[in-house]
């Protein structure tokens, strides 16, 4: 066995045992330790994937449990054992997810003095089982990883024990519990059918099954499970009301990366088992990629309409799933690159954007655009890193997340693709633009649709300096600002690798070519967002009938959006009710 199939466990192994050792002796252990050991943990095991993803260039590095090879059954095509699989992209996302957790740790340093490191015991619970669902490749396993992954997202939402934080917790626990329902039954439909539960024996079964409908009710099992817990219209309704209220690290790693998990552990399905049935990948290319446009539109105008800037972020991370989504819908390997790389700036982005507005609860005790008018203009470092994470997100021709728009409209070229990108990107970027220039600037304007938007009182303690918080954030905006040819040439292998199991000709070691746009091409989505920026802050109260008639009209519109998102958990249950109706009727129409 060779040196990283024999390191491949330890990445999660690592954080479980040292949650447990932190937990065993919590009550004895000075709060630094407990801080110093996750943030070095989170260190080490970003630094093992990033070494096993590079390993798995030259061929996936495996690791059989127990020793239970194929070979193990003596039956050809009957899989017994559970493994592990590095391939490039999964040990490439995992080692993002460990670097992620790293930079919440630090930013979380002291903020949880009184908890006896059980804040630390929960972010390394999380970060094992975000590990383990991205190497596994086993479908029951990648079930267990995602239970696991919620239970300690439950704890962690709810951790204030605020009435509010109760209650997001609350929404959180019923919607994904449901969601995790439907993959434990999607999962038995799958095994039913083929015999397996190994991902890549499971692939070769699908090929042989046609018009078969178990395995049609498995793929919309599985794939709704996903997509609640990647927040895809009109599963999202949780995340909202999670955002705002979870702790400001907890937000960070839920946004950067825990819900472009969804996306991703789907993707490697379509891949490694779903790709074969012609159904499924028709599914695949028009459902997804109308969802997706659905999602990234409504969810930028929802973002417009925000004032707490945790639940402005929220929704701008459902936007941008909705973005992710339509790369997924191509099933290409450079639609997967493009979904890389977009989780990848996506999630550098956002962590920032997160920490700026945990800053400002930390000394300024709100989130509220509107409440924080002119009380950010003495923190100017914080004021930089908002503005300038705003810019990228809202379509700055540089960096990480502008090569992966490029390469999205690229994977689905197509007029309507390309509007919902851009209007994706204009409206969440300017909503954060919006937020920065009457915090950090004292611009002002009466406010608009925002002002009906619901927000919360809250304040985190941090006796952290404002140096120590701002270190993550521009450590991880500099990473943003890389230029994408840097991860181009990873990207093509990294991309094409998930459908080397069943499609080893689909390996390419060329790297995904960017498009060539023209400078209004770039510039298109700044440039929206600076208009509709210089609209908000130049408005002035209406005073003429015909104006506030129109105001008036924004407002209700905007009002029936926001009565969707009621903050009702019956009504979000009723809503993934209608979104599993849509995938099957979606099924059957393709049969």
């Amino acid at each position: 066995m060779t040196l990283p199939a024999t390191l491949l466990p330890v990445a999660v192994l690592l954080p479980l045992g040292v949650a447990l050792w932190l937990l065993a002796i919590a009550h004895w252990l000075p709060p630094r330790i407990a801080d110093w050991t996750a943030v070095a943990v989170a260190a080490a095991v970003a630094l093992l994937c990033a070494w096993l993803a590079r390993a798995g260039l030259t061929g996936p590095v495996v690791q059989w449990f127990g020793d239970w090879t194929p070979a193990s059954s003596g039956r050809p095509g009957v899989v017994l054992g559970i493994s592990f699989v590095a391939d490039p992209a999964s040990a490439a996302v995992a080692a993002f997810a460990a670097l992620l957790f790293a930079a919440a740790l630090v930013f979380a340093w002291s903020r949880f003095d009184d908890t006896r490191s059980h804040f630390q015991v929960l972010m390394l619970l999380f970060l094992a089982a975000i590990v383990g669902f991205c190497l596994t490749a086993d479908l029951f396993n990648l079930f267990v990883w995602f239970e696991l992954m919620s239970i300690a997202a439950f704890a962690l939402t709810a951790y204030p024990l605020g009435k509010s934080s109760l209650e997001g917790a609350f929404n959180f626990i019923i919607t994904n519990a449901l969601a995790s329902f439907w993959m434990l039954a999607g999962v038995g439909l799958l095994y039913a059918r083929t015999g397996t539960l190994d991902m890549a024996t499971m692939g070769r079964a699908v090929a042989q099954l046609h018009h078969d409908p178990v395995l049609l009710g498995g793929f919309c099992l599985v794939s709704v499970a996903l997509l609640t817990k990647a927040a895809i219209l009109p599963l999202h309704l949780w995340l909202s009301d999670a955002h705002a209220v979870a702790p400001t690290p907890v937000s960070v790693v839920f946004s950067g990366v825990m819900v472009s998990l969804g996306l991703f552990g789907l993707a490697k399905l379509v891949a490694q088992v779903f790709l074969p049935s012609a159904e499924l990948t028709a599914l695949v290319h028009g459902l997804l990629c109308w969802l997706g446009v659905a999602t990234a539109l409504i969810a930028g105008l929802m973002t417009w309409a925000q004032r707490h800037l945790k639940r402005l972020l929220a929704f701008s991370t459902i936007a941008h799933m909705g973005v992710m989504l339509i790369g997924l819908s191509a099933a290409t390997p450079a639609g997967f690159a493009a979904l890389l790389l977009y989780l990848f700036g996506h999630g550098l982005v956002k962590s920032v954007l997160f920490m700026v507005a945990g800053i400002l609860l930390a000394l300024c005790a709100s989130a509220d655009e509107l409440a924080l008018y002119r009380r950010g203009r003495t923190r100017v470092p914080a004021g930089v890193a908002m503005i300038g994470a705003a810019l990228l997100l809202a379509g700055l021709p540089i960096g990480l997340l502008h090569g992966a728009d490029q390469l999205i409209t690229a994977s689905q070229p197509s007029t309507l693709v390309r509007v919902a990108t851009v209007l994706a990107t204009s409206l969440t970027g300017a909503a954060v633009l919006r937020a920065a220039a009457r915090i950090f600037l004292g611009w002002s304007g009466a406010p608009g649709a925002e002002i009906t938007a619901p927000t919360e009182r809250e304040h985190e303690k941090s006796q952290a300096s404002l140096w120590l918080m701002l270190a993550p954030c521009f450590v991880l905006l500099a990473l943003a600002l890389l230029p994408e040819r840097m991860l181009a040439p990873f990207l093509g292998q990294a991309a094409a690798g998930l459908f080397a199991p069943l499609h080893p000709s689909a390996l390419q070691l060329s790297p995904p070519a960017l498009p060539h746009e023209s400078a209004l091409e770039q510039f298109t989505p700044l440039i929206l967002a600076a208009v509709l920026v210089g609209a908000a802050l130049a408005r002035r109260r209406s005073t003429a009938p015909l104006a506030r008639a129109l105001v008036g009209i924004e407002t209700g519109a905007f009002r029936v959006l926001q009565y969707v998102h009621s903050g009702l958990v019956a009504d979000y249950v009723a809503w993934m009710v209608v979104g599993l109706a849509v995938f099957g009727i979606a099924v059957g129409e393709s049969r």
